[in-house]
């Protein structure tokens, strides 16, 4: 048997490959859209994808269970387990006509990889439809199986979060019940042999959990010991209180993945080829008001950016960032190093962000500035500095979770974290300065040039609630 995972550090996402090294028919577990990746990492181990599984219908990115099936012809093997409101419609919607090659699964169900067999278990509570995949190495002479790869359902350190129906899909009094359903999922989990190897969908950095470990991988048995949230699911009522308490913000953009991983993503084909644009092209966007994203780094933007851009670094923070301050359909442009183009346009349509209409490189902004283009900066002062008369008829605007604000923050501080920011503008005074900060830098750096774009007064407070703390400003609760 061959195992591989495919993981995306910027979504903290896991997928799997397991092939039957016998019959060279392999499966993929949980593909993102850009399925080349799949294709080449088989066909280098001499193998054919054959089939494709997916744990759930996912909140966090665009589902390429349709992109890889287009792709390859392999059947699609997708949970018939919920209620019909988590029902995948696309699978009638094939690019050519007529259905995909799919089979619906429920509790118990079984299917062969080659000589692989993978059993589905019903595991509901991150969401109803969820499916863990159990799989036993027959061609290795195993009749038990080798582990499970869980999805959403178990993490190392936590357990998926209960909570997404309500918080990003809208399903107003959903997260209680599901709390209930997790806590009864998790019983049978502890049914499970203490030895399986445990692969998860998720690592550390997603929001889909709010510990999750950074250990790629683990065991049943372990997880049964030291994972907090399963270790305290012998009260019902205690579990679901705490499991709630303190879930992250989902990102703006979770909304429209499930509907769009329900209804059927739409398909790629090939990786958007945005055109490059001189200096005089981004002098007319700029006086279009046109939307660009620049992901130069903080200190370079904070200096001198294009009137209006917004910011986004290649990092972690990318996916949250454009996922919540951007729509599909709206054309935007990028300011991006050449050799991390192709990256950023990857990461871009994994949350179906396709419409990248062009990019302009660092040394063409430099170009267009110099040539007498509109720039603008953004105020920054170290959060130490912040006092009374400073912040008199100003606003203090914390971007952190409400959780982590709840902990401890500055005195007279609003709370409204960053990926929320778009749908609560009304909420923001637009005549006063708004001084903000997070826990560092980062995302109060994102949400400060969100505000400039929409015409507000700004400074970064530098050093955010970190080196407020170190500094012995004053914090309450």
């Amino acid at each position: 048997m061959l195992f591989r995972m495919l993981y995306d550090d910027k979504l903290a996402q896991a997928s799997y490959l397991i092939g039957c090294q016998r019959t060279g028919e392999a499966l993929v577990i949980d593909p993102e859209r850009d399925v080349e990746r799949y294709v080449e990492a088989a066909t280098r181990e001499g193998m054919k994808i054959t089939a494709i599984a997916e744990t759930h219908i996912h909140a966090d990115y665009l589902s390429g269970a349709r992109e890889l099936a287009e792709r390859t012809g392999a059947r699609l093997y997708v949970s018939d387990e919920g209620d019909e409101n988590w029902k995948y419609r696309w699978l009638d919607k094939k690019q050519s006509g007529g259905s995909y090659d799919h089979k619906l699964l429920k509790d118990g169900d079984k299917f062969k990889v080659g000589n692989i067999e993978i059993k589905a278990v019903h595991t509901p509570g991150h969401t109803p439809e969820h499916m863990s995949f159990m799989v036993t190495d027959l061609g290795g002479g195993a009749n038990e199986p080798m582990g499970v790869a869980t999805g959403d359902f178990v993490f190392v350190g936590d357990v998926g979060r209960p909570d997404l129906l309500e918080s990003a899909a809208g399903h107003a009094g959903a997260k209680e019940p599901a709390a209930r359903t997790l806590y009864q999922t998790i019983q049978r989990f502890k049914g499970m042999p203490d030895y399986l190897q445990l692969w998860p969908g998720h690592g550390a950095g997603s929001a889909c959990g709010k510990a999750l470990g950074a250990v790629p991988q683990s065991t049943v048995g372990y997880e049964k010991r030291f994972n907090a949230a399963i270790a305290d699911a012998n009260d019902e009522k205690k579990f679901v209180q705490a499991i709630l308490e303190g879930q992250p913000e989902p990102p703006l953009y979770f909304a429209r993945m499930k509907r769009e991983n329900k209804e059927g993503p739409a398909l790629l084909g090939k990786l958007p080829a945005p055109k490059p644009l001189d200096a005089k092209a981004l002098k007319k966007l700029v006086s279009e008001k046109a939307i660009i994203v620049d992901t130069r780094p903080w200190p370079q933007f904070r200096e001198s950016h294009v009137e209006g851009a917004l910011w986004a670094p290649l990092s972690n923070y990318f996916p949250n960032a454009t996922g919540s301050y951007l729509e599909p359909g709206q054309p935007f442009y990028l300011i991006v190093e050449e050799k991390r183009m192709k990256e950023a346009v990857t990461d871009l349509i994994r949350i179906g962000l396709d419409d990248v209409a062009g990019y302009a490189t660092p040394e063409t902004f430099a170009q267009y500035q110099s040539e007498g283009g509109k720039v603008a900066k953004t105020d920054s002062v170290p959060i130490e500095k912040l006092s009374g008369q400073t912040h008199d008829g100003a606003v203090v605007l914390d971007v952190r979770g409400s959780a982590e604000f709840e902990a401890g923050h500055l005195p007279r501080a609003m709370n409204i974290a960053y990926t929320q920011l778009p749908k609560r503008l009304a909420d923001v005074p637009k005549d006063r300065e708004i001084l903000l900060h997070c826990r560092t830098d980062n995302r109060s750096a994102i949400a400060a040039a969100l505000l400039q774009r929409h015409g507000y007064r700004v400074k970064h407070l530098s050093g955010g609630f970190v080196s407020w703390q170190q500094n012995k400003g004053e914090v309450v609760q």
